[in-house]
């Protein structure tokens, strides 16, 4: 398989809306518009049909579960902990940067990365993924913003709101829709699956277009120093920590590759969306993910040609 081959198509379709936004040939502003349809629209729409299609055991990733999702709090613990201990960083901001190192861009990336390299196989365990950054990061994100008494956003902050938010998500709620299908064992009408198709056909290019559209270069200027250190993070050491904890929970080619892809992506754009809401570090966190989209392109490609030589498919 040549690794440039598959990859660098994908990436082209970032660079393609980077470069349309900066001659002005699109609007940047138009970049929140494709990002909303693709979050609420084509990738709820890929999450149900896929998921609906595959037979309910194979939805009980644990392993899966604690590669990714262990090795991002490990990743956001190991950066929480030196904040706090050697940065002379507060509750709120250490956590904050925390989540800019660990909390992954599974949606708008992973998945079309992977669905696009991989085929729909690889699907299954990106919206994993995808679910377990919005039903456990993020609420844990939220949860310690709250904690901090000196934290300036959050006052109609409620558990149940929080609840409510969580299961509302359309990443979520798609998820659930897709399991409580597949575990019906219903086969899913033609015209069902021909219409979900259309709509998910159109996450990828939606999706990494709006990615590069919105990547902002007088954020990256803004805080360049914290947010390379925060980038090496996202985009090294947490795939490593990731390979490292797939490997010895010996995952299958396909679903440990799944794994270190999500793990490679860059910063969530929920990062900066929550570091907005409550007025905290918000130019680091710009800054980060800015510089995750970017150097990932690189990093990325890297990343995969390695698991593809020593993890190769059957």
């Amino acid at each position: 398989m040549q690794v440039a081959d598959l990859i660098l198509p994908v990436f082209a379709v970032i660079v393609t809306g980077w470069l349309a936004g900066y001659v002005g040939y699109v609007a940047r502003d138009l970049a929140d518009a494709l990002i909303h349809f693709a979050y609420n629209v084509a990738m709820p729409a890929l999450l149900i049909v896929t998921i609906a299609h595959e037979p309910a055991r194979s939805l009980l990733a644990w392993r899966f579960l604690v590669a990714f999702g262990g090795g991002s709090l490990l990743c956001f613990a190991i950066v929480f902990a030196s904040l706090r201990a050697f940065g002379g960083q507060g509750l709120a901001g250490a956590a904050m940067q925390g989540w800019a190192a660990s909390m992954t861009n599974t949606g708008f990336v992973a998945l079309p990365v992977l669905r696009a390299t991989y085929g729909t196989p690889a699907v299954l365990p990106a919206a994993i993924a995808t679910v377990f950054v919005a039903v456990v990061m993020f609420p844990a994100a939220v949860l310690l913003q709250e904690l901090d008494p000196r934290s300036s956003g959050g006052s109609d902050f409620t558990p149940a709101k929080l609840v409510r938010h969580v299961i509302l998500n359309p990443m979520v709620l798609s998820t659930l829709v897709g399991i409580a299908w597949a575990a019906a064992g219903a086969p899913m009408p033609g015209s069902v699956n021909a219409y979900l198709q259309i709509l998910a056909d159109a996450l990828t290019a939606c999706a990494l277009f709006a990615i590069g559209l919105g990547v902002s270069m007088d954020g990256l200027r803004a805080k360049i120093g914290r947010s390379a250190v925060l980038a090496a993070v996202k985009l090294g050491l947490m795939p490593l920590i990731v390979l490292g904890l797939s490997i010895a929970l010996r995952l299958e080619p396909l679903t440990l590759i799944a794994a270190v892809v999500c793990a490679a992506v860059p910063t969530a754009k929920t990062v900066y969306i929550l570091s907005g809401e409550y007025h905290c570090e918000e130019p680091t966190v710009a800054a980060t993910i800015s510089l995750t989209t970017l150097c990932s392109i690189g990093t990325l490609i890297a990343w995969i040609y390695v698991l593809t030589k020593f993890f190769p498919l059957a």
